[in-house]
């Protein structure tokens, strides 16, 4: 399958310049600019750059731009102007996102940094040069622009109003230096990709090509982002491996087909395959698994990616407490709720009532007991028969154990 008709079949196309087999049929130097407001990427930006490695490890030549100057503005948004960012934070910012792409891309990706040009530019001139061939009537008619012009209180700036103007300068500068002549991005910068598109002809009567892909949304129609509240982090200090891991292994029926043909290199016939089987038996999740096994490899590595699954599993029965390694224990230890009990409790006769109570599965003992009798409660997946139970030695390993109120609630005892 050639990388248009791929890239087709994984629905990964939204918006082209021209038809997307014309656009690809030659070798093309692409072009995806992520600005540096925040110190990491996200879920939402994942699904574009992989889009860049996927032109990239088809023999297109590839150029990440890291916005360090408009970085320091931000692109206009729905909900108000963004809080501008301060340049220092900018350059840490740009560090960390160069460092996270090149990871998942490759080291030989080209990166540059369009502070390199923007800051000295002279608004005289850029105005003369640039801002005459953009027409106010069409700027307006932006969805996004639109929308705050009728808002009072959400009024744009003019910082944010010529941010397309910067956005279309780019573009032209990586075309006159590097012969870029495609440049991808997410369907909410197809106007600011195009505005690039036609700068370029207008100056230098050259035909160049944007191609965006679908706005990625969760199943409730919500976009995922820093902005919406519902960022996922690719750095593992803002959302932890295990986190990152949880999150893709709880999606929905509804949405994971769609997943993986974005976010993983799985061929698509296989994807279709894994899909009847998962259709046929939804509750064993291994379309679910094979999603949240992939994409944590891509972000954060194979090695990694094992320890949170050997963890989940560890949690959630399909494997024991006693096969984890001690990383995978610390993952536990991090990631779950636990409680502490002393040697010389559990050697004393520490109540199952007790430790359900501290460790808040239970409201009060009397509540812990119904529990018990209802055949609700286990410890390591074995039931609690008697609300006379006690936490024993035997049930601890690597002073580890795991009390579980239905599927779901559960702390880990830790001696």
């Amino acid at each position: 399958m050639n990388i248009a008709k791929e890239l087709v079949a994984r629905g990964l196309v939204s918006g082209t310049s021209a038809p997307l087999e014309a656009i690809l049929d030659k070798k093309r130097t692409v072009y995806l600019g992520i600005d540096p407001t925040a110190d990491s990427m996200q879920a939402g930006n994942l699904v574009v750059v992989l889009l860049l490695k996927r032109l990239f490890d088809a023999g297109h030549t590839v150029i990440l731009l890291v916005g360090g100057g408009t970085g320091m503005i931000g692109d206009p948004r729905e909900k108000g102007e963004r809080p501008l960012v301060e340049k220092k934070q900018v350059e840490k910012n740009k560090k960390a996102i160069r460092t996270q792409m090149q990871h998942i891309i490759g080291k030989k990706v080209r990166v540059v940094d369009n502070a390199d040009w923007l800051l000295s530019v002279k608004l005289i001139s850029f105005l003369r040069d640039i801002g005459k061939h953009f027409s106010i009537n069409e700027l307006i008619k932006r969805d996004i622009i639109k929308r705050r012009l009728v808002t009072e209180e959400d009024s744009i700036s003019y910082t944010e109003f010529a941010y397309s103007l910067l956005q279309a300068y780019d573009y032209l500068v990586l075309n006159e230096k590097y012969g870029c002549d495609l440049q991808i991005g997410a369907s909410d910068q197809w106007t600011n990709i195009l505005s690039g598109v036609d700068l370029i002809r207008r100056k230098k009567g050259n035909e160049v090509f944007a191609f965006t892909c679908p706005l990625l949304t969760d199943a409730n129609g919500k976009k995922f982002g820093k902005s919406e509240g519902n960022a996922v982090w690719l750095d593992a200090k803002k959302t932890s491996p295990y986190t990152f891991y949880q999150f893709w292994l709880n999606q929905g029926d509804e949405m994971v087909e769609t997943y993986l043909k974005f976010y993983t290199f799985l061929p698509v016939i296989e994807i279709e395959a894994m899909m009847e089987l998962h259709r046929r038996n939804p509750g064993r999740r291994e379309a679910q698994k094979t999603l949240a096994r992939l994409v944590t490899e891509i972000v954060h590595g194979d090695i990694q990616s094992e320890q949170a699954e050997r963890a989940s599993e560890a949690l959630f029965g399909a494997r024991p407490l006693g096969e984890l390694s001690q990383e995978e224990r610390e993952i536990l230890l991090s990631e779950a709720p636990s409680l502490s009990i002393s040697m010389k409790d559990i050697m004393s006769e520490y109540f199952v009532v007790d430790a359900l109570v501290a460790g808040g599965l239970a409201s009060s003992k009397g509540d812990a007991k119904r529990l018990i009798e209802g055949k609700g409660i286990t410890i390591n997946d074995t039931l609690v028969e008697t609300v006379g139970a006690v936490v024993s030695i035997k049930d601890l390993h690597n002073n580890v154990a795991l009390l579980r109120r239905g599927k779901h609630v559960l702390v880990l005892l830790v001696s």
